[in-house]
């Protein structure tokens, strides 16, 4: 069946996946319609769907706000518009006429449907887009618009794509909410009536929310029941309209911005918005995680198929006291415990002895670094290890060089004060000469001090976000901001191409689709409590990868909660994705040291099961059961049980783990204890995990399959 196809007689577009089908039409008026997105469906069977317009009971009612596949402003339509235009005349509205439709088929491998459109009275063009590839059930959709006029206008919404469910009994809506280093806290509640919310104001993805959704009809388990999902690739300001109405019905519209912004197109302008990548799957949530997990190491992560290297970072160690002798003994011990990637943090340049002075001013400070970071990167390399730094380029302390140089390349709004937070004020990267400024010195950093790895840190969100110099200034920052920090770090990789890069804000402020098609993971959270960070990483892992999820070993008591477990349990919990250590290396013991060099090694062994394999979460965490993830290495060749206790409850029974995505059939060996399991066994009896008695109890099986001769 062809990716793409057409029914002419009915007008019904047929988009087909591996397992899904979604249909549309541009229905008797000229507006683009819903159909269908769930099971494979066939041309006439999509055709069969169509339902004949019957007038409204009622003169109240309007159009449905839930069918159309971007529900625009004008007429008689009452709910949240995805498309809202202000013209030069002040008139609002759009009015669908079709004018034709293309059939891509990029070198990527996807095929994608254009249908074209333009307002029936205002020279405004409209294109909605829809991506579709062999090898996933997830489509990618985008609305390009095009000012084809003489007058400026501007778009008061401008949504990627609106998606429509089917008539469910009732619908249940998930998603991540939190705070700074408590992010990505899951939340499944029913979707009441009305309109939901989910937003960032922040200039930034954020801490609070993040910009994906899953719906499901309240029946669906971790292994049953379908889910329908979203997720925006979008790195700025977003918002996410999900809706329930009267008559049963269920939606969601999402796109960049939040109320109160536009977005401004001078006359033969467009704005191509950025994908809201959607995805139906049956088989529970962790079915859903799985297929976006596999989207994303495929086609976002640039390259994901690289295993990550064990990673130190300096920051608990030293703190804003950097300086090349004490790095390089911390870069010793380091690579003693088989570390890979040596990152040095903050502190290491201009007048930076705390968080009030320095940023901004990008060079080594003289009487720390008195040849510069070569010596400390020759010195790191020389021990098997790259060498990475801390850089925040979007930021300056009032106290820099930089600031007193250049006040007014800040966000600021003439007559009001320039909040400080964090004692920092933000670049406008809206500013072209910004981002060249930024682009300028961070590609002679990596060149000239062979720098490996750049931790890009986003230390604060926008505040008096102004940009008086420019003509619709506080509007247009919030896109070309975004469009401008891609730009930078497109070009460093280009001219860089053994350069990788994280993505940090604060911790996990700036992690989506977007800003992951262009860095090779992300910091999780600041908080590195090893108990918080399971429930952090349960969050993170419903739709990104452990491939993309750093963690971190850091010592205890730990810095933010002072609580104290086992470095066993926490190299465990830090074993769940990319594993690396942020203690204080001088301060641990010998016996704490080669402790440490042996859980390394563990983890160098089965790192590729858990960076390219398959995810089950075999319970959730926090509960009164063990919490237990299963990652499943390609064809079921290998796996890995981490499980997690924490503290005895007696009289709680204890439950054997039925562990999933073996091959039937086969037997599997323990790799520690060399014992032999069925399949079988495992997955419809269960195993019983090894945790030993008392609090903060932690094990890693790794299973391998035994290849019968």
């Amino acid at each position: 069946m062809p990716l793409i196809s057409h029914d002419p007689d009915t007008g019904v577009w047929l988009l087909t996946t591996p397992s899904t089908s979604y249909a549309l039409r541009i229905d008797e008026t000229g507006v683009p319609c819903h159909l269908a997105w769930g099971p494979r469906l066939t041309l006439p069977e999509a055709g069969a769907l169509i339902v004949p317009a019957v007038e409204s009971a009622s003169s109240f009612e309007g159009r449905p706000p839930v069918g159309e596949e971007l529900p625009v402003d004008g007429g008689t339509r009452y709910g949240p518009p995805s498309l809202q235009v202000r013209y030069a005349d002040s008139s609002r509205g759009f009015e669908w006429e079709p004018i034709g439709h293309q059939i891509l088929d990029p070198a990527s491998g996807a095929s994608e449907l254009v249908l074209e459109f333009r307002d029936r009275r205002y020279p405004l063009h409209v294109a909605l887009h829809y991506a579709v590839r062999a090898d996933t059930d997830v489509i990618e959709r985008r609305t390009v618009i095009r000012n084809a006029g003489d007058e400026h206008l501007d778009l008061l919404r401008a949504d990627s794509a609106a998606w429509t469910l089917p008539p469910l009994p009732g619908y249940r809506l998930s998603h991540v909410t939190g705070q700074w280093s408590a992010e990505s806290q899951l939340r499944r509640d029913a979707l009441p009536f009305g309109e939901t919310v989910l937003t960032s104001r922040r200039g930034i993805t954020s801490h609070h929310a993040n910009p994906w959704v899953m719906l499901d009809s309240g029946e669906t388990s971790e292994e049953y029941g379908r889910v329908w999902s979203a997720a925006l690739a979008w790195s700025g300001s977003w918002r996410i309209t999900a809706q329930r109405t009267p008559d049963g019905l269920a939606g969601f519209t999402g796109g960049v911005g939040h109320e109160g912004t536009s977005v401004p197109l001078a006359p033969g302008e467009e704005f191509a918005t950025p994908v809201f990548a959607g995805l139906c799957t049956d088989g529970g949530f962790g079915a859903a995680s799985r297929a976006w997990h596999s989207y994303t190491t495929t086609h976002v992560l640039p390259r994901a198929r690289e295993s990550a290297p064990v990673l130190y970072n300096s920051w608990e160690a030293t703190g804003f006291d950097v300086d090349e002798a004490s790095q390089k003994a911390l870069a010793e011990r380091a690579a003693v415990l088989g570390v890979e990637l040596y990152v040095v943090d903050d502190g290491w340049f201009g007048a930076r002895r705390s968080d009030r002075a320095g940023l901004g001013d990008w060079t080594p400070t003289p009487e720390r670094f008195p040849e510069g970071l070569g010596p400390l990167a020759d010195a790191v390399h020389r021990l098997g290890m790259r060498f990475g730094i801390w850089v925040e380029p979007e930021m300056v302390n009032p106290d820099s060089a930089l600031y007193r140089e250049h006040p007014d390349w800040v966000l600021h709004v003439p007559g009001r004060a320039r909040t400080e937070m964090r004692n920092q004020l933000v670049l406008n990267f809206a500013r072209d000469e910004v981002a060249e400024w930024a682009y300028g010195w961070l590609t002679r950093l990596v060149g000239d001090h062979g720098v490996d790895f750049l931790k890009w840190d986003m230390n604060r969100a926008f505040g008096e976000s102004g940009w008086p110099e420019q003509r619709d200034g506080n509007d247009r920052l919030w896109t070309r901001y975004v469009a401008n920090l891609y730009g930078v770090i497109d070009r460093l990789r280009a001219d860089h191409p053994g350069l990788r890069v994280e993505t940090c804000s604060g911790g996990g402020g700036r992690v989506d689709l977007g800003i992951l098609s262009r860095t090779d993971q992300a910091w999780t959270s600041d908080n590195t409590d090893a108990v918080d960070r399971l429930v952090i990483q349960h969050g993170f892992g419903q739709v990104y990868p452990a491939r993309a999820m750093s963690a971190w070993v850091t010592d205890v008591p730990n810095q933010l909660t002072a609580r104290s477990v086992p470095l066993r349990f926490r190299f465990h919990a830090a074993m769940c994705g990319l594993l690396g250590i942020g203690g204080d290396l001088t301060r641990w013991s010998e016996e704490e040291l080669a402790e440490g060099a042996a859980l390394v090694a563990e983890y160098k062994k089965v790192r590729h099961v858990v960076q390219h394999g398959e995810l089950y979460r075999l319970s959730g965490p926090l509960g009164e059961e063990p919490t237990v993830v299963e990652y499943v290495g390609e064809g079921g060749a290998e796996a890995l049980v981490l499980g997690f206790r924490y503290g005895p409850r007696h009289g709680l029974p204890r439950i054997p783990v039925r562990l999933r995505g073996l091959t039937p059939g086969a037997r599997y060996r323990d790799a520690r204890t060399g014992a032999v399991h069925h399949a079988n066994v495992l997955s419809e009896y269960g195993m019983r995990l090894d945790l030993a008695p008392g609090d903060w109890s932690s094990t890693a099986v790794h299973l391998v399959r035994v290849e019968e001769s």
